[in-house]
């Protein structure tokens, strides 16, 4: 199987309980190209019916400049949980949103410059 994430192609590579690794065109020995999906079923109690959880984690190596390093990792870390009984208005509410504010130029200068206040 295979996963598109832009314009990239990543093909399944492990697989253990509950996630699936894949690796991109970039991947060799020394340079990483990868993505991770997983999951975590809710755990129900006598009180709350519990949240699903999802994580997907990118991980690239990159070429640096003005570094100690001649490369160095970025790792993109996304975990959801969702309460159960969601409605699937509202998580594709909530997933739009947070998609919109991952490519927009506040999460951008959050991520480069580290700025947390707006």
């Amino acid at each position: 199987m295979s996963l598109s994430i832009n314009a990239k192609t990543y093909s399944s590579d492990s697989y253990q309980k509950d996630s699936v690794g894949y690796i991109g065109s970039g991947k060799t020995v020394s340079i990483k190209d990868d993505v991770k999906l997983s999951r975590t079923a809710p755990k129900l109690t006598t009180t709350f019916s519990g949240l699903g959880r999802t994580q997907a984690k990118l991980t690239r190596t990159l070429t640096l400049t003005g570094a100690l390093t001649p490369t160095g990792d970025v790792i993109c870390q996304i975990d959801v949980a969702v309460p159960v009984g969601y409605t699937a208005a509202d998580i594709d509410t909530a997933l739009n949103d947070m998609g919109a504010f991952l490519a927009s130029a506040s999460f951008k200068a959050h991520v480069k410059s580290q700025q947390v206040s707006f």
